[in-house]
């Protein structure tokens, strides 16, 4: 039987990791738009490790939960 606390978490997590994928994706014009030859501001990069950082805890987070699943279905 399925548990809801854990339909509840994965929910969360997985809107978590939607959420800072926006985030991210809010940025691409502007990282699409940087000139090769030219400098990243300070503030473009302190945005960028800021979001891509919480990007990547949500997604762990995700995925270990996803994990906890499966180890649990497989016991």
């Amino acid at each position: 039987m399925a548990d809801p606390n854990e339909i509840a978490a994965l929910k969360a997590s997985f809107r978590g990791a939607l959420g800072t994928a926006d985030a991210l994706k809010s940025l691409e014009s502007r990282i699409e738009a940087l000139d090769p030859r030219g400098e990243i501001s300070a503030a473009d990069l302190e945005e960028l490790e800021r979001v891509s950082a919480a990007h990547s805890i949500a997604s762990a987070a995700l995925r270990g939960l996803v994990a906890t699943i499966l180890a649990r279905r497989a016991r």
